[in-house]
């Protein structure tokens, strides 16, 4: 299941009864935030959620998955995501 930035808005909406409007302004800054922590920090621990760390990647070969052609792909950076031991408990749970 991929969990897409609208599923989190129609969730706010049934959940909490709000706008459509409403949900956008209570989740748009939670995102905003998340990215510029990772910006300018690199890591960024949400406590009892999610652990978010940025991995400098350097410039590697690749392949052009349309043409199969050699690519060399740019340096980049990328976050890694680790889910905190009290996440990984509930899911684990029986049911």
């Amino acid at each position: 299941m991929a969990l897409m930035k609208v599923d989190i808005l129609e969730r706010l909406q049934s959940e909490l009864g709000s706008s459509e409007k409403q949900s956008v302004v209570i989740t748009e800054p939670i995102l905003e935030w998340i990215a510029s922590a990772l910006k300018s920090e690199n890591d960024l621990l949400a406590s009892g959620f999610e652990n978010f760390c940025v991995e400098d990647k350097k410039d590697r070969q690749g392949r052009n998955p349309a043409t199969g052609e050699d690519a060399i792909l740019s340096a980049r950076r990328a976050v890694r995501c680790k889910c905190s031991g009290e996440w990984r408990e509930k899911v684990n749970q029986k049911q």
